[in-house]
């Protein structure tokens, strides 16, 4: 391969200049994509709960990255807000949602419906309301945008109870029930919205506890080492190739698509 080969090559994985909001931004796997992006020279908004995202961005030193405040559990909000973030930062190239709920630590006894409805809210209606309002203004100004979901892998398969040892719930039912319907939908936006040159995929991560967790709940955690073929937890590094490839050209003919990134935990 040649000098212009690999530069034509390269060019396909760029993100410098383009305009990227994350939602979640300051988490755990959240911060880490941000800080990739902020590198990559990409204009980044980082969005997170008020004051998250302004420490977040201030602790790591970040020159890309402009914070953003969200709450994206206020569903009549988030329609006016996208309009307004806009005017403040222009229409995005790209957009990473890592924002989620669920009934985390209770029983399955114990979820009401008023759980399992704000679990579904929280993460499929308004991940949904984000997704059309953005894909809308991108199709408007005739921007080939990329939507990139998180689902998991729970939305794949059922969590293995004999996993999880007191205190420790199961993933709750709503968790999975949800991630499930953010496959759907992005199979259901990536139509949608083809003819417009902007595509919608979903990241679907396996494993990713953080370190308090590991250090916390070692039990819990080594029996969920022996559900993963690798055997080991995945690192929030890992989660950024799969985000960045997503976001740039050189995913440009995947949509509708689950990229799948747990160490093989699904494929047992």
């Amino acid at each position: 391969m040649g000098d212009s080969q690999r530069i034509e090559l390269m060019k396909n994985f760029d993100l410098k200049k383009q305009k990227i909001w994350v939602f979640g931004g300051a988490g755990y796997l959240g911060g880490a994509i941000v800080r990739a992006l902020d590198a990559v020279g990409a204009e980044t908004v980082c969005f997170d709960r008020p004051g998250l995202a302004e420490g977040f961005i201030d602790k790591e030193h970040l020159q890309n990255t402009t914070p953003g405040s969200c709450d994206l559990f206020d569903l009549d909000g988030i329609v006016p807000s996208v309009e307004a973030w806009i005017k403040r930062h222009g229409v995005p190239d790209g957009v990473v949602n890592l924002v989620t709920n669920s009934s985390r630590g209770k029983q399955f006894e114990e979820i009401s419906a008023a759980d399992f409805q704000s679990t579904c809210e929280g993460v499929l209606t308004a991940g949904f309301l984000l997704g059309r309002a953005v894909a809308e203004a991108m199709r408007a100004s005739k921007i080939p945008g990329s939507l990139v979901f998180f689902s998991s892998m729970y939305g794949v398969v059922s969590p293995d109870p004999g996993v999880y040892a007191p205190p420790h719930a199961p993933n709750p039912v709503d968790y999975g029930v949800a991630k499930a319907g953010l496959l759907q939908m992005a199979r259901y936006f990536a139509v949608r919205y083809a003819p417009d040159g902007i595509r919608c995929n979903c990241i679907t991560p396996g494993a990713f506890p953080n370190p308090t967790f590991q250090e916390t709940s070692p039990q819990t955690a080594e029996a969920l080492l022996r559900r993963i073929p690798m055997r080991r937890f995945g690192t929030p590094e890992e989660i950024v190739a799969p985000a960045l490839f997503l976001l740039s050209e050189g995913a440009s003919y995947m949509t509708g698509q689950s990229l799948v990134v747990d160490g093989g935990w699904t494929a047992w």
